[in-house]
């Protein structure tokens, strides 16, 4: 299996530096989702408020560090834009992007000048840039309500086989602290955030791919 392949699969590249891109939290990777509550119903009143809460925020930045299936950690900054928008910035000496613009996901090698393309909407990824968090019976894997933190796993068995994405939010303020993102072979990749800040304005060069310059798209042959 390709690097492509298995990012495709799970949103988890396993390059040396960019170990997955969208994950949260190695503490997460240690909690099976037979832990979780298992929701065939609806997620609680809470779990709902949160996640109503969480889809409110329509612009955050700030910093993470991101944790891969084989322990590999790295950081960097990221910025979000509700719907569908992501970038991450990995430190030096990673030279990797991952950038979302609300269609597809590129990822990036800045050193070696080369773009790998996915569909958006074939990631779990999409369940955490969506307009609205679904909490439906059908999207919910588990819930899990604790003093200290609030634990929401999210699929779609039909788009995206068994990969998850597990959301992890303060009960209290309801912020989104971290998520981690299993492939279809059960790795894990998890990221957690701080210095967040929610509310800005991003120049739309921000989540820009550079379509024009990843071969086989439509503007590379303009």
């Amino acid at each position: 299996m390709s690097h492509s392949d298995t990012f495709l699969s799970g949103l988890t590249v396993t390059r040396r530096h960019l170990l997955g891109a969208f994950a949260f939290a190695a503490i997460a990777s240690a909690i099976p989702l037979g832990a979780y509550a298992q929701a065939a119903a609806p997620a609680s009143g809470t779990a709902q408020a949160i996640a109503d809460h969480f889809s409110g925020v329509t612009t955050m930045q700030g910093e993470f560090v991101q944790f891969g299936p084989r322990g590999e950690q790295t950081g960097g900054k990221f910025f979000i834009q509700r719907p569908g928008k992501l970038r991450f910035n990995y430190d030096d000496p990673s030279p990797m992007r991952v950038i979302a613009d609300g269609k597809n996901v590129a990822i990036g090698n800045m050193k070696l000048k080369t773009w790998d393309l996915y569909p958006l909407s074939k990631t779990p990824l999409s369940l955490l840039l969506a307009q609205r968090i679904d909490l439906s019976a059908g999207m919910v894997k588990g819930v899990k309500e604790e003093s200290d933190l609030t634990t929401i796993a999210l699929g779609n068995n039909t788009v995206f086989g068994n990969s998850t994405i597990t959301m992890m939010f303060d009960p209290k303020t309801y912020d989104l602290r971290q998520w981690t993102i299993t492939d279809n072979q059960g790795k894990d990749t998890s990221v957690m955030i701080f210095n967040v800040k929610t509310g800005m304005q991003f120049d739309d060069r921000v989540f820009r791919v550079p379509y024009e310059t990843i071969p086989g798209t439509p503007q590379s042959r303009n």
